[in-house]
């Protein structure tokens, strides 16, 4: 079954960076888009970034354009987020999905 185990979550000062991975299992992973979405304690899920099969096309939410970066490794199965200038509001559990499919999570807290 699809399993997508997203990790690289902390605790960062404002300004910091850090970068997520997200492995994936079961499924032909190099032909789907992945995508980062978001969930900040008390709001809604918000989709922050998407990469096409081929990691030619990288789509991004205004509130992220700039400062991240998304990537993947078809070969091992991982996209990544590469987060930079990062700010309170960046405080999240972050989540990678396969259509409407998400990992477990992990957490990132933006704090001083």
């Amino acid at each position: 079954q699809v399993q997508l185990v997203e990790s690289g979550g902390g605790l960062v000062q404002p300004g910091g960076s850090l970068r997520l991975s997200c492995a994936a299992s079961g499924f032909t992973f190099s032909v789907y888009t992945m995508n980062w979405v978001r969930q900040a304690p008390g709001k809604e899920l918000e989709w922050i970034s998407s990469l096409n099969s081929g990691g030619t096309d990288p789509k991004y939410a205004e509130s992220v354009k700039g400062r991240f970066t998304i990537s993947r490794d078809n070969a091992k199965m991982t996209v990544y987020l590469q987060m930079r200038n990062l700010k309170p509001e960046d405080t999240a559990v972050y989540y990678c999905s396969k259509g409407g499919i998400r990992g477990q999570g992990t957490q990132v807290t933006v704090s001083s």
